[in-house]
């Protein structure tokens, strides 16, 4: 299966799954984008994945599923266009002979899910985690507390590391640098920087990272690292027996306040 980002709105990705006659999409918030790669490549579309409820990945759901018939996936606990199959953690997805494993991951929105396609055909493991994790960062908290975003990550961050992240924006020049200024001595983190600069200067997407970097390089799957909670304490004036979620939220809210 070929996997491809379809840009939309200002920094959105419509995540394609392709085999060359038929497509999965993952947040279709507007459909054009989707549409016009059908066209382009010949394809039927055979499933929507949504991961939660937001315009920006609900929006164009409706249209696709008229023009196509294509079933749509989403959370139970959300509101999504309907027709769709509602599904919770420990439910699978099956397209086109593939098993889309659903990961809770509330925080962001109440319902959130995620989905998680592990390695075959000799291709690494898939995670299409909508708005929970960003290369570097992680979404805003909306409707959940730190201490339910924090398990989230906690869940995507034990699985294999070698799975693509298949974040639904393009933030990670922004992440990485709060990042650096959280973790100024992390030589990955320099590095990935790098790599990703040199990557949008050619016009090319960052993602889909890589677990395994993330776990390297992103604060906020490192929040217990003796170097993010010195700097987290040292921010937000925290003490030493501060509990995690407190950390966490704390973390969260310099990233919210950091320009």
């Amino acid at each position: 299966m070929t996997l491809v980002p379809l840009p939309a709105f200002a920094d959105n990705y419509i995540w394609m799954l392709q085999d060359g006659s038929n497509a999965i999409v993952v947040d279709p918030g507007d459909a054009q984008p989707v549409f016009d790669a059908l066209t382009r490549d010949k394809l039927q579309l055979a499933a929507i994945l949504v991961t939660h409820h937001h315009p920006d990945h609900t929006g164009g759901v409706a249209a696709l599923h008229a023009a196509t018939g294509a079933p749509v996936f989403g959370p139970a606990r959300e509101r999504i266009p309907e027709p769709f199959t509602p599904l919770l953690h420990g439910d699978t997805a099956e397209v086109l002979g593939l098993r889309f494993q659903v990961v809770d991951v509330p925080g962001h929105t109440a319902g959130h899910i995620a989905y998680f396609l592990p390695a075959s055909r000799g291709e690494a493991p898939l995670l299409f985690c909508g708005d929970t994790l960003f290369s570097g960062g992680c979404g805003r908290l909306f409707e959940g507390t730190p201490a339910q975003m924090l398990a989230s990550l906690d869940a995507l961050a034990a699985l294999p590391g070698d799975a693509r992240v298949c974040c639904a924006h393009e933030y990670t020049l922004a992440n990485l640098r709060f990042a650096q200024a959280v973790e100024p001595g992390n030589a990955d983190l320099t590095q990935y920087t790098a790599h990703c600069e040199n990557l949008r200067a050619q016009g090319q997407p960052t993602l889909p990272s890589q677990l395994a970097t993330e776990r390297r390089i992103n604060p906020f799957l490192r929040s217990r690292e003796a170097t993010v909670l010195r700097a987290v304490r040292a921010h937000a004036g925290l003490s030493a027996d501060a509990g995690e979620a407190d950390v966490f939220a704390a973390l969260r809210q310099w990233k919210n306040d950091f320009r």
